[in-house]
Formats: structure tokens, C-alpha cells, sequence
């Protein structure tokens, strides 16, 4: 069997009421992807001919969230018959009349089933001969788990759910961890059949193996090592541990990859981030999005970057970044803040609390502190004095700064957008440009000092500052 005649389901039908969300429990996220994503790629991964997501609650919503990242899956709508054996039996309905492969089933909120768990599965299956096999795992509690029961031989006989389990059936610690692989013919043999007369009035997919057993076929179950690839999400504190499980398990790749991580605890990755051999990454870091670090980079402490690019060997710390390009050797940080748009030239630096937005800063340019350059283009060997600010809003509309090579800044000036700066052009402290620098001109706004004598001393009486003043004044 290829993957040329294997079909996935995937469940993604449910409410989840335990979530107590506006958001469908399958669209809430870890790992930089929603539960069902996490599902889907690992579907993609495994190759399947035809995947189909059975949709109800929220289905617009969740079919717009999933439509893009997965073109290729097909969107199936349960009716009102509840229950997972409805579920499969729309989606089986939607597949070609012709198709007679397998038929993986999987839920959409148990995102950890790897792709590499899943082929060993199909591959148990298959030289099973079995008509239908469910994966199953041994839990210390396995309370709100359908309980497999086994015959005297030791084969399947029946799955029992929590609430249809009597209290012998109930102490069964071997659960069903609601992964099936079925014939497509074995499903349209039997899923007919199904009705909904159990506690929950649903039609349960757990029936099917019972009706193949009826008939003397023989039902398989895979006993999976990890138990924590059955794990599914109900509520907001499960949520969070198979996060976290998650995020362990993507640190430990990267490890094996060559990368260090200091403190994996407080290190979180997402699936989609790309770092190459020798990068470092200090605690109280979050890689998320589809960051992409290179070479040598150096990432952290306390810094989180968002669909960021960094070059070999570049110094990131505690700096918060979203789409900014970082080229190789530069130095961000720290207490920076890195809008959309933002590319840093080689060997660049943007230092201590310099936000910026939509800048090109070109190479071996400096904005070292306390400066805001948004909507600007900076060419090569620049520096920024403390305070610079680019004036890109004029209350209705963002306009852009230019700034040449090896322009020269002094403190606390202020950039009037539009506006540029030609190439080796300087500013004086305090300089606020309103117009065009020419190349290789100082622009300064110098107006004459005025000293008021005993200002202080007639108009602020009995203050601190002013007797300082009198005594000074007696001193002198």
C-alpha cells in the first residue's frame, strides 16, 4: 500500500465546550499553528491521496483559518446527527465511489501524532490483514477515555465509552486513543449500521470495530510507546501541557541540530522557525513565526522575535522584533523594539531603546540609543546621535526620510519628513531639519542663549532651588 490509496479524516466538528471560548477549540494555538494545523501538516507529511476535514461548529471560521496554509484538503459539513461515526461516515461519502485504500482517522485537537508514530501505525496495519485497527495506549488514568476491551485471546473485542462503561470496564487502563486506520469498504459496509441508542445519543465510530468483530473479522490495535501522542485538548490547562510537550519536543530537535539552547525550559520555538548549526540561544527566549537564524547568531536573553531574519553571527538581546531582516555581524539591543519592515545592513547596530519601522539601514550604520526611525532609508557608515528621531507623521500622512553614506547625527535631533540627507551631511545638538541637507553640509537651528538673572530667586521664593541659588550667588 503507497500513499497513492490512503485517504485522512480528520475530525474538526466539535465545540469543545470545555474551552469556554469564542474560538473553536481546534483553531487555538501552540506551536505557531492551530491544533488541527498541526494535524494537517503532519497529514501533508504522510503523503494520504485525499484529506478531508469534517467541519460543523464555527465552520466558516475554521475552514477560513485552514484554507490557505492546506489548498489541498477538502472542507466536509456534518449534519446535525452527532458523533464521530457521522463524521466519518459525510466524510466517506465524499470521497471517490471508486477508492478502496485505507482510511486514516484522526482528531483534530491531538496534535501531537507524528508523522513517523503514524507510518508505523498504517505499516502495523497493514501487515495486520485486518479490516480495522485502533491505536491504543496503557495510562495510571484513564478516566474520560473509551476503554478497549479485550476477548480471551487477547484481540479486540469492543471499545466502551466512559459513560457507557460499567465500573469492571471501567478500571480497564488500556484506552482508545481515537486513532483509527479502516478499510474504505469495511466503512461503507458498516457505518450504516450505526445508530445512536448509547447514553450520549451519538453515533459512535467505536462501533464499527464491534459490528467488524459481529462478523468474525478480526479488529488489530497498535499499543503506542509515547502516550503522549494520544494526548488531546478539552480545556485550557491541556492546552497548555501539550504546548508544552510541543515546545520540548521541537527544542530537543533543534539541540540534536547543533544548537544550543541554555535554558530549554523558558525557550519556546515554533514548528515553523529554521536555525542552523552553531546558533545560541539564551534563556527567556520565544523563536516564533517562521524566523529564520543563521550561522554563529547569537539570540537572547529575554528576546522574542516574530518572522524574523537573522544573519550569521549577528548579537540579538532582549529586543522584540516582527518581519525585520538582521544582517550578519550586527547588534540589536538592548531594550529594542523592532517593527514590520525593518532591515539592518551587516555589521549594522540598533542599540538601547531605539524602536524603528520600515527602515533600511544600510551597512556598518548605527542608530546606538533612544531614537525612533520609522519609514527612512539610511545608507552605508551612518550614525544616529542619541535621540534622533525621524518626524515620518504629519497627522494624516507617513512620509519617508533619506539619509546618504556616512551622515553624522548630533544629539536630539529631529528629522521633518520628507526630508533628506545627502551623503557625509551633519547636524548640530538640537537641530530640527525641515528641509534638504546638501551633501557634505551641517544643518544646525541655533538660536541665541538668554540668561534671566535671579529668576529663580524672585519667582520660585522658598524652594530648594532657589536658596541653592543665594548660597552660590553669596559664595561667589
Amino acid at each position: 500500500m503507497t500513499a497513492d490509496n490512503l485517504a485522512i479524516i480528520v475530525l474538526a466538528a466539535g465545540q469543545g465546550t470545555r474551552m469556554k471560548s469564542r474560538l473553536p477549540k481546534v483553531l487555538h494555538r501552540i506551536g505557531g499553528r492551530p491544533l488541527v494545523g498541526h494535524v494537517l501538516t503532519t497529514a501533508r507529511a504522510l503523503g494520504a491521496q485525499h484529506v478531508e476535514v469534517v467541519v460543523r461548529h464555527e465552520r466558516d471560521q475554521v475552514v477560513k483559518a485552514l484554507r490557505d496554509d492546506y489548498p489541498d484538503a477538502v472542507f466536509v459539513d456534518q449534519d446535525d446527527i452527532p458523533g464521530t461515526g457521522r463524521a466519518v461516515q459525510v466524510a466517506v461519502d465524499a470521497l471517490p465511489a471508486d477508492f478502496d485504500g485505507d482510511v486514516l482517522v484522526l482528531s483534530g485537537d491531538c496534535p501531537l501524532a507524528d508523522a513517523d508514530t503514524l507510518s508505523s501505525f498504517l505499516d502495523e496495519h497493514r501487515a495486520s490483514g485486518a479490516p480495522a485497527t485502533l491505536m491504543t495506549a496503557v495510562v495510571d488514568d484513564p478516566t474520560g477515555y473509551g476503554r478497549v476491551i479485550r476477548d480471551a485471546d487477547g484481540g479486540v473485542d469492543r471499545i466502551v465509552e466512559q459513560k457507557d462503561a460499567s465500573a469492571d470496564e471501567a478500571a480497564v487502563r488500556e484506552i482508545n486513543a481515537g486513532m483509527y486506520v479502516f478499510r474504505a469498504t469495511t466503512l461503507r459496509t458498516y457505518l450504516p449500521e450505526i445508530g445512536v441508542e448509547n447514553a450520549q445519543g451519538e453515533m459512535y465510530l467505536t462501533d464499527v470495530p464491534e459490528l467488524v468483530r459481529r462478523d468474525g473479522d478480526r479488529v488489530a490495535a497498535s499499543v503506542v510507546s509515547d502516550v503522549s501522542v494520544t494526548y488531546g485538548v478539552n480545556d485550557r490547562a491541556q492546552l497548555a501541557e501539550v504546548g508544552r510537550l510541543l515546545n520540548a519536543r521541537i527544542v530537543r530537535r533543534w539541540q540534536l541540530e547543533g544548537v544550543t539552547i541554555v535554558d530549554p525550559a523558558t525557550t519556546w520555538i515554533d514548528d515553523d522557525a529554521v536555525l542552523a548549526p552553531d546558533v545560541r540561544i539564551l534563556p527567556n527566549t520565544q523563536i516564533l513565526g517562521a524566523t529564520r537564524i543563521a550561522e554563529g547568531a547569537v539570540v537572547g536573553p529575554d528576546t522574542s522575535l516574530v518572522d524574523c531574519e537573522v544573519g550569521e553571527d549577528a548579537v540579538v538581546r532582549r529586543t522584540d522584533a516582527t518581519l525585520a531582516v538582521i544582517g550578519a555581524g550586527a547588534t540589536v539591543g538592548p531594550f529594542s523594539y523592532l517593527r514590520a519592515g525593518t532591515v539592518l545592513g551587516a555589521k549594522g547596530k540598533i542599540g538601547a531603546y531605539v524602536e524603528t519601522k520600515n527602515a533600511e539601514i544600510g551597512e556598518g550604520s548605527k542608530v546606538p540609543h533612544l531614537s525612533y526611525v520609522g519609514d527612512a532609508t539610511i545608507g552605508r557608515g551612518v550614525n544616529l546621535g542619541a535621540s534622533t528621531i525621524t518626524a515620518n507623521y504629519d497627522d494624516v500622512n507617513k512620509h519617508r526620510t533619506e539619509i546618504g553614506d556616512e551622515v553624522h547625527t548630533g544629539s536630539h535631533t529631529v528629522l521633518v519628513a520628507p526630508v533628506r540627507l545627502g551623503a557625509g551631511a551633519k547636524t548640530g545638538a538640537g537641530a530640527v531639519v525641515r528641509k534638504d541637507v546638501p551633501a557634505g553640509a551641517l544643518a544646525m537651528t541655533v538660536a541665541p542663549q538668554r540668561n534671566i538673572e535671579g529668576w529663580v530667586e524672585k519667582n520660585r521664593a522658598g524652594t530648594g532651588a532657589a536658596d541653592a541659588a543665594s548660597r552660590e550667588r553669596a559664595a561667589e
